[in-house]
This record gives C-alpha cells, sequence and structure tokens, in this order.
C-alpha cells in the first residue's frame, strides 16, 4: 500500500461519463490546478447540470457518453452502480478501439466487472473517493488491474490528486473494506457530531453554542490526529486522565460496546459493497 499527497496535472484530455457531486470535485479540483476547462469532456444527460459544468469550469459538454468518450484516453466512470452495465455496454465499441485508462468511482463494481462489461482488455482502475473530496480534502483508496501501466497509475492519481491524498490497494478483495472505512466513514463522524450535539441540547447548552463547540471540537481533534503524527489512542491516553471527567465518558461508551459496534457497523458496510457488486453483475 503506498499513498500519495500531490500529483502533476495528467498530460492528456479527460472524458467523465457522469456530471453529478462527485465528479464536479474532482473537475474543480482538476481546474483549480491549472487544468483547461476545454480539456475536460463531461456526458451528463441531465441538461441543467451539464450547463453548469459549462458554465462554472468551462468544460466541453455532451450528451452522450460515446461522444464524450470519443475525445478522451482517459475515462472517469462517474455514474451510478445501478446502470455502469449499461454505460459500459455503450461505450465498449469505442473502449476496443481506444483502449483507454478507465477509471471508475461507482462504489460495490469490480474492475473484472467493468473490464468485461467493456469487452475485455481493458486497463482499469477502481477508486474509492469519500465526501470531503468536495472540499479538496478527501482520501482514496486505488485499485489497478494488471493491464495498468506505470504511466497510468500515474494518470490516475493525477486525476484523483484533485479530491485530495490517494492511496493504492494492492488487492481488489480489500477495497469494500476501502468503501466502509473511508468511503461510508464521514456519515459516521457526522452522526457522532450529531449525537453529540443533541446531548449537549439535553446537558442545557444554547443551539448556537452547542454547534460551536461540537463542530470545533470535531475539527480540532481531526487535526490533533493529521498533524501530530501521534496514533489515535495516544492521543486518547493523554486526554484521558485518571478519575476524570474524560474516564467517565469513555469507561460509558466503552460499556456499551463501542469498539466491538464500531467493528460490527464497517463490517457490514463492507459487506454490503459485496453485495452491490453480485447485485450488479
Amino acid at each position: 500500500m503506498t499513498a500519495t499527497e500531490h500529483a502533476a496535472l495528467p498530460d492528456t484530455d479527460i472524458a467523465f461519463i457522469g456530471g453529478g457531486n462527485m465528479a464536479r470535485s474532482l473537475i474543480a479540483g482538476l481546474v483549480r490546478r491549472g487544468m483547461p476547462g476545454a480539456r475536460i469532456h463531461v456526458a451528463e444527460p441531465v441538461a441543467a447540470l451539464r450547463e453548469a459544468l459549462q458554465q462554472d469550469f468551462g468544460i466541453t459538454p455532451h450528451e452522450q457518453a460515446e461522444t464524450a468518450a470519443s475525445h478522451a484516453t482517459l475515462w472517469v466512470m462517474a455514474v451510478k452502480p445501478q446502470v455502469m452495465r449499461s454505460v459500459c455496454a455503450a461505450l465498449a465499441e469505442h473502449a476496443a478501439r481506444q483502449q483507454p485508462l478507465v477509471v471508475s468511482i461507482a462504489a460495490g463494481i469490480t474492475a473484472a466487472q467493468l473490464e468485461r462489461w467493456l469487452g475485455g482488455s481493458q486497463s482499469v482502475v477502481r477508486a474509492m473517493p469519500n465526501t470531503p473530496a468536495l472540499l479538496g480534502a478527501g482520501v482514496t483508496g486505488l485499485f489497478a488491474n494488471a493491464r495498468v501501466s506505470a504511466e497510468q497509475r500515474t494518470q490516475a492519481e493525477q486525476v484523483l490528486a484533485s479530491a485530495g491524498r490517494t492511496v493504492w490497494i494492492a488487492s481488489e478483495d480489500k477495497m469494500d473494506a476501502v468503501t466502509a472505512v473511508s468511503g461510508s466513514g464521514p456519515a459516521y463522524v457526522f452522526l457522532l457530531a450529531e449525537a453529540m450535539e443533541a446531548a449537549a441540547l439535553e446537558q442545557g447548552l444554547p443551539a448556537d453554542a452547542a454547534r460551536m463547540l461540537v463542530l470545533d471540537t470535531v475539527l480540532g481533534a481531526a487535526r490533533m490526529l493529521t498533524e501530530s503524527g501521534e496514533a489515535p489512542a495516544e492521543l486518547r491516553r493523554r486526554v484521558t486522565s485518571p478519575g476524570g471527567t474524560t474516564q467517565a465518558a469513555i469507561e460509558t461508551f466503552q460499556a456499551g460496546g463501542f469498539e466491538a459496534l464500531t467493528s460490527r457497523a464497517i463490517a457490514a458496510a463492507a459487506r454490503r459493497g459485496g453485495e452491490l457488486s453480485a447485485a450488479n453483475d
């Protein structure tokens, strides 16, 4: 497993098949880093989304996936998992002719499925970004099939680096775990913040104070985790004085099975990823 924080811009035109929120965040990052919008071709059937992307980033819009794909040798598949198979079938002829690098950000769709649906013999990178990518603060797990060259791996990194850090995963059977930990992970933090805010209100704090205290606590803790270089367990130990208020709260969490519940939740998310793959095959 390797991690990348910064990467240069791709040296090729890119076709985004789908222009939803995650595609938008990647496009915004690429343009922010200096890629001309005209080199980014976006296929999006919803006219309002196409027009907004063109207005905001100067991309080249297309209604049909086949038209956008014909202009690029790097395709970012950004459609919903439920329609991925039919979209790939429509692109199979172009894929056979152009031999593009195909980067998919669809949860639960395997590289083998994508390669098969595109007619076989395709270079496929499976990517799992998360929603902080919308702020350029995400993290993306990447898996490359055996056909992906070193140059193509670099190109995939260059695209996904616009959303934040990238981590290569050597074995695709771990990608469902990536989805469960980081792809779905922001929602776990949001749930904790939601519960903390509700508890703060129960303790009698005003709503505006409760919100600020919770949000800035989560933000500050995240910065300590990422900037201190210390393990989470060590940071927790330092702020948990024996017999103090923090210890009282931590012991309550643990008495309720906090760690085991977290483990079960992530296992459930990983299992669901596998089920999505089977359901769409």
